[in-house]
């Protein structure tokens, strides 16, 4: 469905096509929110035939992922939970924390609800189970063992010999305890405890007994939340006026191990909507789907996503709506930790909005600052000159919207000129500039601010959003808080009592300051490691290394003849050619 601009602004699928449009078209009186809103939208529509309903689905996330509709629920990007990595298929494989699973063969577990779970978990992994620690680059070059063999956490296979045999045994176990099967797991050790005391091998029997203990422990930690020991996912979604949320448990053999939440902008769809969309987009990438899947609504569709999800995972997934019994009281569990999830989070839209709102009152501004950007500069004694924008929505920093630049136009330590031009780059644009911040700071006193209300106006942007200026404190006039300028007023702003508002934007403030002091040190570093070898044809990292090498600097290499430097492998007579031909330059 596309608006009057001709932007698809809804990606939806159905049996019978005929029927569906015309719902959209119907009386208003039985329009349901959405229908209501994309009736008044709709210009045009286009129409694609598929052969089974299906493909119809799969074609539907496809372009959903691809145009990223405004009226379609969109499963926001997964990648910054953390998972953890095994590839069996390595030697000694080791257990490693990634971010963005991939389709490369190997074994994943989670994504995990935060970093510190994660790790809570690789540590008892590695306390117990003495699986390899070191990347597979350090893996090869290794001479001697780390300290993580010292204090007996590893078998140091990089430089010991280790039975492969022995090493899969313990690789097999990990996989056990990542799954969430610890009570298979306390099983099978507690019997090879008692075999290896029958062949009186106590040695080995007293170890096996001591990593029954560590895993006990870790068992008691966990919550039995049923009594057939299943693995199951329970789908609860929970909403408001502004958000709509869907809570995921994730139960493995009974027990809970892990509750994610996932949030949707997008208020306008129904519960069924909503629930199909995360189902369709959450296992289409998760690297394991367990056998049943229950959820708190019942959906349009479930038999067609059982077959789609069951083809994903290659066995068959069942999703069910449960009414009574146990699941149902999982399903219970589910939306009473859907809904504490929802009030916590709406507790904290309300004070962020209302530290938004009492910073536009002490500063006096036209709007409530939800758009925040703030520019800092960097160099060092005019080398390398850079600047950086760093964007704050509803008081949180929106990375997708940082921005670096490298200055161009400017070679000496001017900081109101490095100004100018980052102003005009931003906001001299036009149309293409916008959206517009509610609130722009620059990181400086009077001169920085004067300077970006210059540009404004030149842009003829004046009074279209609000400028400050934030400024440190002088140590020397015995000054004891950052100063806030605004335009037209001699003096800085007073807190006063409502310092909290000035940790605000000092908070924006240094924000900005890291990311232009990150990028200033990596174009420092770059330009450091350069070499005129760089301008060659033909020249890359690894002929360049070779002739450094070979030669000890570029004088020699300078000094050396043609013969000399077609002698190194790789070095033609015309690389060679165009070395001395750009070393005589």
């Amino acid at each position: 469905m596309k608006d009057d601009q001709g932007e698809i602004i809804y990606v939806g699928k159905a049996r019978d096509l005929r029927k569906r449009l015309a719902s959209y078209f119907k009386n208003s009186n039985q329009w349901n929110m959405k229908v209501g809103v994309l009736s008044q939208k709709i210009a045009d529509f286009d129409t694609i035939i598929t052969r089974t309903e299906k493909e119809a689905l799969i074609l539907e996330s496809n372009l959903i992922k691809r145009h990223r509709p405004r009226y379609n629920v969109v499963l926001k990007d997964d990648k910054r939970y953390p998972s953890l990595r095994l590839d069996p298929s390595t030697q000694y494989p080791n257990i490693a924390i990634v971010r963005k699973p991939q389709k490369d063969g190997a074994l994943y577990f989670g994504p995990y609800a935060s970093a510190q779970a994660v790790r809570e978990t690789l540590n008892i992994v590695n306390k117990t189970f003495k699986l390899r620690k070191c990347k597979a680059k350090d893996f090869r070059k290794r001479a001697r063992p780390c300290l993580h063999c010292q204090m007996q956490r590893c078998l140091a296979p990089c430089c010991t010999d280790v039975d492969p045999g022995f090493y899969d045994e313990m690789v097999k176990e990990a996989i056990l305890f990542l799954k969430g099967r610890t009570s298979d797991l306390i099983r099978k050790i507690k019997a090879d405890m008692v075999l290896s005391a029958e062949k009186q091998n106590y040695e080995k029997a007293a170890r096996l007994r001591d990593k029954v203990f560590a895993l006990e422990k870790t068992i008691e930690k966990q919550v039995a939340v049923t009594t057939d020991f299943k693995d199951r996912d329970i789908v609860a979604i929970a909403r408001s006026t502004e958000i709509s949320l869907i809570t995921l448990l994730v139960v493995r053999r009974g027990y809970l191990t892990g509750v994610r939440h996932f949030d949707f902008s997008e208020t306008i769809a129904t519960d069924d909507d909503v629930i199909r969309a995360f189902i369709r987009q959450y296992y289409e990438n998760s690297p394991w789907i367990p056998k049943e899947i229950l959820l708190s609504a019942a959906v349009e569709d479930a038999a067609l996503l059982e077959e789609w999800v069951s083809s994903l995972r290659g066995r068959r997934v069942r999703i069910l709506t449960p009414k009574r019994g146990e699941k149902a009281r999982l399903i219970a569990l589910g939306l009473q930790n859907a809904k504490k999830e929802l009030q916590e989070r709406e507790a904290t839209r309300e004070a962020e909005t209302d530290l938004l709102m009492r910073i536009q009152k002490r500063l006096r501004l036209q709007n409530i600052p939800r758009h925040i950007e703030c520019f800092d500069n960097s160099n060092i004694t005019g080398t390398s000159p850079v600047a950086a924008m760093v964007v704050f929505k509803n008081g949180k920093p929106d990375k997708s919207g940082y921005r670096k630049y490298g200055i161009k136009t400017v070679d000496t330590p001017d900081d109101y000129a490095c100004m100018a031009e980052v102003m005009k780059r931003r906001y001299g644009k036009g149309e293409e500039s916008k959206p517009y911040p509610d609130l722009l700071m620059v990181d400086g006193g009077k001169g920085q601010l004067n300077i970006a209300v210059f540009i404004l106006n030149e842009l003829g942007l004046s009074g279209i959003f609000d400028v400050v200026g934030i400024a440190k404190k002088d140590d020397k006039r015995n000054e004891t808080e950052d100063k806030i300028y605004k335009p037209g007023r001699t003096n800085p702003i007073i807190f006063g009592r409502e310092g909290d508002l000035l940790l605000v934007l000092q908070r924006i403030r240094n924000e900005a300051h890291r990311f232009a002091i990150t990028f200033h040190r990596k174009r420092r570093q770059k330009t450091a490691f350069r070499s005129e070898l760089d301008d060659v044809p033909g020249i890359g990292k690894k002929r360049k290394e070779a002739l450094l090498k070979h030669f000890g600097g570029l004088e020699n290499i300078r000094a050396a003849t043609l013969e000399e430097l077609n002698t190194l492998p790789g070095i033609t007579d015309t690389v060679s050619a165009s070395i001395k031909s750009r070393l005589k330059q």
